[in-house]
């Protein structure tokens, strides 16, 4: 079966090759093709899965050596594939969702004349991400890592047309080559340090190396995933990723790209273990980041910046739960997997209401949708039910075990960081709830866009701000859209307790991650009424906001911090001033001292090299009797020199 390895990169990357480079003769199928090697892709990792299954847990790693990369001398670099039970967890979580996603595109970029390449650039995101995790070493992971960023770039700026659209990607790309920087480091590090880039060899001569280097490589692995998983300080380009079709969306926040970064962390387990001092640290970006991202998802108001929001505190519990250690690894990685179902439903969710309200995105202008599109509901409701935990669905058993992992960290770190996860947790349900109430509950707001007139304060003039959007005629989403979502509604009401209960998903990844059962300060019951109770607060606060009062179709003003998390919490602010304002100055002043200094001792040292040159040359003025002159004068002084000498 190890034969089959490559061959789940090698049918959605073939995909890719043949829609990106079969031109428009394949324009009427290339969607067809995308999808059925994509799916074909799962089916692969669903019979290796199998085989795995038939097998003792610590016998189900299997691998697969294409050929020698780049041999030279004691430099050895291979292609050659690693299948164990962390990896297949993602490959099924890839392929599966990634395939109804594709699915879902069939219906959403019907009108779009270049679907075909949207197929192939979905088929190259796939090959990216499996070829990343696949990967025997970190190496290889790095190519899987940068073709990962280039095919965002490739799908979040694929309406060009659109200057948003192709800003958003730049700065994506810019953003996350800071984080490949931190990758880079830490492979070089990884080389001079034990000679190879294989996991095997790297990990297992970790208690061979000191804390320091150890260190380093952990912080630079973190950077690498700071990027990639959108964490702070690298977090600002994930909201303005949202200009892409919302396929992309759904597949960059669920099942790639910011997955990416919580895998290296966990496959790179035994570095952090060995590296406290970068493991609180890992922490700490965790606990900032949940909390960052939900107080930014509580004031937007484009439902998919909102959502986006909600990622990027998703994954900031991941990412505090790796860096809990072997009490955490584990439920890092079954949130991920859980939050890969109910995420891509939401995020599928929201296209379709997109799709029914003519491409509107800001959620003032839904209302009452419930009744217009009541697949698009229950299944995007079910997913809501999940993220903010409600018990008994996928995200009650995922994150109340993260929760329950941070206080078992122990000591005032444990009081902190399960703090800040209770707090996640209100503000999940908070925005949550705010979000479905805008959207399927209350007054039908569009209907304000043909009605309003100017003189209403809260009523934006239709005429003037809506074009083409002024009168939406909101209906449910075809099949090819509503079927994808509705297998991923299972997965959010049911993954959760197939994984939780009976430890099956700790006993499935311990073999790989590692496990310790932490011992909290309280119970898990207390723990567990703990995150209800915060639950039904924020649930109930967003209740009476957005519930209970009418929602004006124009945002007031609010607070200063709600202006600020509508700004993202001023991080593009900050980012130009320090960054892109300090850059500016920094080139300036290099540029005053290449001017002034290095060019001031360069010029002038050829000016003296000159002057002193011309005073010589009239020395040299080809008159025979100059010549004369001059040795006559240095024999008449050689010859006094040697009277007053022998005078003496």
């Amino acid at each position: 079966m190890e034969n089959l390895i490559a061959l789940l990169v090698a049918a959605p990357l073939l995909g890719a090759a043949v829609l990106l480079c079969g031109g428009r003769r394949l324009d009427a199928v290339g969607h067809w093709i995308g999808t059925v090697l994509a799916a074909a892709s799962f089916v692969i990792g669903a019979l290796l899965f199998a085989d795995m299954l038939g097998k003792d847990a610590e016998a189900r790693e299997i691998g697969q050596h294409l050929f020698s990369w780049i041999p030279v001398g004691d430099f050895q670099a291979d292609i050659a594939f690693q299948l164990d039970q962390l990896s297949m967890t993602f490959v099924l979580l890839i392929t599966g969702v990634g395939t109804l996603i594709h699915v879902y595109s069939i219906g959403y970029m019907e009108h779009d004349e270049r679907r075909r390449r949207f197929f192939g650039y979905l088929n190259l995101f796939l090959a990216a991400m499996l070829l990343l995790v696949l990967a025997d070493n970190y190496l290889l992971l790095y190519v899987g890592w940068e073709g990962v960023g280039l095919a965002s770039y490739l799908l979040i700026g694929f309406w060009q047309h659109k200057p948003s659209a192709a800003t958003a990607a730049k700065k994506a790309f810019l953003v996350n080559r800071v984080g490949d920087m931190g990758l880079s480091i830490a492979i070089m590090l990884m080389f001079t340090t034990f000679g190879t880039f294989a996991f095997g060899p790297v990990l297992g001569r970790v208690g061979e190396t000191g804390e320091g280097t150890l260190t380093a490589i952990a912080l630079m692995l973190l950077l690498a995933a700071c990027g990639k998983s959108a964490q702070v300080p690298l977090q600002s380009w994930l909201g303005d990723a949202m200009e892409g079709p919302t396929p992309v969306s759904a597949l960059i926040h669920a099942a790639t790209m910011v997955t990416a970064g919580v895998y290296l962390i966990v496959r790179s387990a035994d570095i952090f273990n060995a590296a406290p001092n970068a493991q609180l640290v890992v922490t700490v970006v965790g606990a900032v980041t949940l909390l960052f991202g939900a107080i930014v998802g509580c004031a937007k108001d484009d439902i998919k910046k909102a959502l986006a929001g909600s990622t990027m505190s998703q994954i900031g519990y991941m990412v505090l739960a790796a860096g809990l250690g072997p009490i955490g690894y584990v439920f890092a990685i079954m949130h991920l997997v859980t939050h890969g179902f109910f995420k891509a439903g939401l995020f599928l969710g929201a296209g379709s209401v997109m799709h029914g309200m003519n491409d509107e995105v800001d959620m003032r202008k839904y209302g009452g949708l419930r009744k217009y599109m009541p697949v698009t509901f229950v299944t995007f409701g079910l997913g809501y039910l999940a993220i903010i935990g409600f018990p008994g669905l996928s995200g009650f058993f995922s994150k109340d075990k993260i929760i329950e992992a941070a206080f078992a960290k122990g000591g005032a770190e444990g009081w902190i960081v399960g703090g800040a996860a209770l707090l996640g947790a209100a503000l999940t349900a908070y925005y949550m709830t705010r979000v479905m109430l805008m959207t399927f509950f209350g007054e039908e707001r569009w209907r304000h866009r043909a009605t309003a007139s100017p003189d209403q304060p809260d009523v934006e003039p239709a005429a003037e701000h809506q074009g083409a959007h002024a009168e939406p005629h909101p209906h449910e989403s075809p099949k090819s859209m509503t079927i994808p979502m509705i297998v991923l509604a299972f997965g959010s009401v049911f993954a959760g307790a197939f994984f939780g209960i009976g430890d099956r998903f700790v006993h499935w990844l311990e073999p790989v991650t590692g496990h310790e059962h932490g011992h909290p300060p309280v119970s898990a019951l207390t723990v567990t009424l703990s995150t209800v109770v915060v639950l039904l607060l924020g649930a109930g606060l967003a209740y009476l906001h957005y519930g209970r009062r009418p929602v004006p179709v124009v945002a007031p003003r609010g607070s200063l911090l709600t202006r600020a998390a509508r700004r993202d919490l001023l991080q593009d602010d900050f980012n130009h001033v320090v960054l892109v304002r300090g850059g500016e100055h920094l080139t300036r002043s290099l540029v005053y001292v290449d001017h002034t200094l290095v060019d001031g001792v360069v010029n002038g040292t050829a000016a003296s090299v000159g002057g002193l040159s011309g005073r010589l040359r009239r020395l040299q003025n080809g008159y025979a009797r100059s010549y004369a002159v001059s040795m006559f004068g240095g024999a008449a002084v050689l010859i006094a020199a040697t009277l007053l000498m022998r005078a003496v």
